[in-house]
């Protein structure tokens, strides 16, 4: 009832709600897409990636962020790195190293420039990418160590740029310990990234 006597129309009812609770609703909500840009050419990531490249890279994350935390910043996927201003070469590593000294390129909260170390884990859309166009990009802006993963053979590729171009390819195995050839904090013992051969993961 009104003030005054008159009733209330059932539209214009108050619906008393417990203190808490939330509708449930059915909506639908955009996925923002991932893709990367290499020489003006955009690249869709297909699909996510399996149990193994995320466990490598959680592995490979802890390792660096123990031995370089202090030395510098890292950074996971999904992560642009805006190589240009014309936005025709934007990647995504899975591993992203800066050093102090070229924090300056981390502005707005984003990364505009040249990282000083990338990881990049293959899989099975992403292998002939991370060793070609991909590689070709990193070294092309300057990128001073880029490290290929291979889940399947359980191998690092370290690439050091040297004149503009990687120079000598260096393959290290589950057995070793992986150092930077540039970042004295970096030194990695690979039997730590690689889960175990018999893992259910694999």
């Amino acid at each position: 009832m009104r003030k005054g006597g008159e009733p209330v129309s059932g539209s214009e009812k108050k619906i008393s709600k417990k203190p808490g609770m939330v509708k449930e609703q059915s909506e639908s909500y955009l996925i923002p897409e991932r893709y990367e840009i290499i020489n003006g050419v955009r690249y869709d990531f297909l699909s996510s990636p399996k149990v193994v490249h995320q466990m490598i890279v959680g592995n490979m994350y802890a390792s660096f962020h123990f031995s370089c935390r202090a030395e510098g910043v890292i950074l996971l996927a999904p992560m642009d790195v805006h190589f240009d201003e014309t936005g025709d070469n934007i990647a995504q590593p899975d591993l992203i190293y800066i050093t102090n000294a070229n924090r300056a390129i981390i502005r707005d909260g984003y990364v505009f420039g040249t990282p000083d170390l990338l990881v990049e884990v293959l899989s099975g859309s992403t292998a002939r990418k991370d060793k070609t166009v991909k590689l070709d990009m990193y070294a092309r802006f300057g990128v001073p160590e880029y490290w290929i993963v291979d889940p399947v053979y359980r191998t690092v590729d370290q690439l050091v740029l040297v004149e503009g171009q990687y120079g000598k390819l260096t393959v290290k195995t589950e057995d070793d310990v992986l150092h930077s050839q540039l970042y004295p904090c970096m030194s990695i013992a690979l039997k730590d990234v690689f889960p175990p051969e018999d893992s259910e993961y694999i």
